[in-house]
């Protein structure tokens, strides 16, 4: 079955086009990082318009690059939430027009679902092991941690309370004065460095979920503290090595409490396996140590399909077909859907 799948949940473009839920044929992603960049985060009115102008290209781009036509396509799948209510509705239309004028099927994906099913794609490792699987999707807008039970069967055990993973590096970009999206920025710099200040870790001790607010204050704090201190005494030459080392220790700290509550969280649950997936699952550091410290099966989409892309609602849809659920007619935008 080949199915094209549309994504526009928040500031890409995205259109993938697979096989059988699991063989990629194309994957087409028009970003807007240079559009926001200026004002260090998403803007949504900016987003929407931008998915307009994007859509209708980036649709015939993947349909070429599959050298397929649209005879060839089965199903269509399109994200139909969580998302940014004005990016939603360009793609949700965008598919509701395809399906209705080509006669071709439609299914409403969850964002979120669409990230663990990144996973299935080109990758025959992940059929070897059984349910249930722990999915950690860490990305700009959501850290949850849900036990997959099977396909279409999900249980939400914990989330973040605050900010998100990846919204909280971008506010430590910022603060240190580094570009957006935050997450590769910080990576970039901290790999410059091989030392660390003290800096805390919150665990939630008791509970299944995350906090990333008290870090990322504890990061301007420190920046305050060590960068104020540097101007005062004319120490300059300093600056680059200590924003360096700053980054390091923020993103060592994240990484370690993502991944051990992850891991421990798992062998409670008697999971025979973790699947870590969305935006900040492209950082290189959370995904080796994730990988080194895990003593269950760990599956990784390649970073390309980590960020949204079309491909994971392709393969989503595949399975959600498979498991008989239900195709629409017309769909509707759903900003704050849930698992």
């Amino acid at each position: 079955m080949i199915i094209l799948g549309i994504e526009t949940s928040c500031d890409e473009t995205a259109v993938g086009i697979v096989a059988d839920g699991t063989t990629l044929i194309s994957n087409v992603i028009e970003k807007q990082t240079d559009i926001h960049s200026e004002y260090g985060g998403i803007i949504p009115e900016l987003a929407s318009r931008q998915h307009m102008k994007n859509i209708s290209n980036a649709v015939k781009k993947s349909l070429i690059n599959s050298k397929l036509d649209w005879s060839d396509i089965d199903m269509l799948g399109v994200t139909d939430g969580p998302g940014l209510a004005g990016s939603l509705i360009v793609g949700v239309n965008f598919a509701n027009g395809l399906s209705s004028s080509l006669g071709i099927p439609l299914v409403g994906v969850n964002h979120l679902e669409g990230h663990v099913f990144a996973s299935w794609i080109d990758n025959e490792n992940i059929n070897e092991i059984s349910f249930p699987i722990m999915c950690l999707i860490v990305s700009g807008g959501h850290t949850d941690l849900v036990k997959m039970n099977g396909y279409n069967d999900y249980e939400l055990l914990g989330r973040t309370r605050d900010d998100a993973a990846g919204e909280a590096f971008d506010k430590a970009a910022r603060v240190l004065g580094l570009g957006f999206p935050g997450g590769p920025e910080i990576e970039k710099v901290a790999a410059k460095s091989n030392e660390e200040f003290l800096f805390p870790k919150a665990y939630m001790k008791g509970t299944d979920d995350f906090s990333f607010s008290g870090m990322k204050t504890a990061l301007k704090n420190l920046a305050d503290k060590e960068l104020n201190n540097l101007y005062e005494d004319f120490k300059l030459d300093n600056f680059e090595f200590t924003v360096n080392k700053i980054a390091n220790s923020f993103q060592n700290s994240m990484v370690e409490v993502l991944a051990k509550k992850t891991i421990d969280i798992s062998i409670r649950e008697k999971c025979k396996g973790i699947i870590l997936s969305g935006g900040v699952a492209a950082n290189t550091i959370l995904r080796d140590v994730l990988k080194d410290s895990s003593p269950l099966p760990v599956f990784i989409p390649p970073k390309i399909l980590c960020t949204d892309n079309g491909a994971m609602i392709a393969s989503c849809t595949f399975f959600k077909i498979r498991e008989k659920i239900s195709k629409s007619l017309f769909l509707e935008p759903i900003p704050n859907k849930s698992w």
